[in-house]
């Protein structure tokens, strides 16, 4: 397998809010590097590609991160680890990349996709979610997008926990407890309740 996904950035010199402002008015986001050896280098890239690739990779696929520092080029190979965004502006305002050693581990929050109509809610159940990604631990290379939950077979009472999940061939799941990911709940007596007041109001 091999790496698909390219992000050429630049290195930069200037930190702090003053320069960081300066790079975004020329639809540039700063980010800093964090090398699989410990270094820190801080780039900056262009706002437009950083988002297309941002879109198809996330945070869980690597890619290439092309870094160009006066002419000299090096690349790498990253994750994206943290995003910054604007409170209220659709835009980013700083990234942080993480340099991974593709023959070594790494632990990564990963999407939970819940697909399917369970059983139990036919028959008047609730069907709870607890968590929307989860602690996944694998060579980089070998890191799922998402790890999709199918919920059709279950009936009321089921859950779903981490260690049912269905999972890639060297993929792990990171956790101290086997925590429930989600269920299919039968109705208490005041949604009941809720339910027959609401009826009875629509008549």
């Amino acid at each position: 397998m091999s790496i698909e996904k390219t992000l050429n950035v630049q290195k930069r010199d200037g930190r702090g809010k003053g320069p960081n402002g300066r790079l975004r008015s020329k639809d540039l986001v700063p980010g800093v590097f964090y090398t699989a050896t410990g270094e820190n280098v801080m780039v900056q890239a262009p706002t437009l590609p950083l988002e297309k690739l941002y879109e198809a990779v996330g945070h869980t696929t690597v890619f290439n991160l092309e870094i160009d520092d006066n002419g000299t080029k090096e690349v790498h190979p990253v994750l994206i680890w943290q995003v910054q965004r604007h409170p209220y502006k659709n835009c980013f305002l700083h990234i942080d990349y993480y340099g991974v050693d593709l023959d070594k581990e790494v632990k990564v929050d990963v999407p939970l996709e819940f697909v399917g109509v369970a059983k139990g809610t036919k028959l008047g159940g609730i069907l709870e979610t607890y968590r929307e990604n989860v602690r996944l631990a694998s060579k980089p290379m070998d890191m799922p997008q998402k790890v999709v939950v199918d919920v059709t077979d279950m009936n009321i009472g089921d859950t779903i926990s981490v260690a049912d999940l269905k999972l890639p061939e060297n993929v792990s799941a990171v956790h101290d407890r086997n925590f429930a990911i989600v269920s299919v709940l039968a109705k208490s007596k005041d949604d009941a309740g809720e339910e027959g007041e609401g009826e009875a109001a629509a008549e």
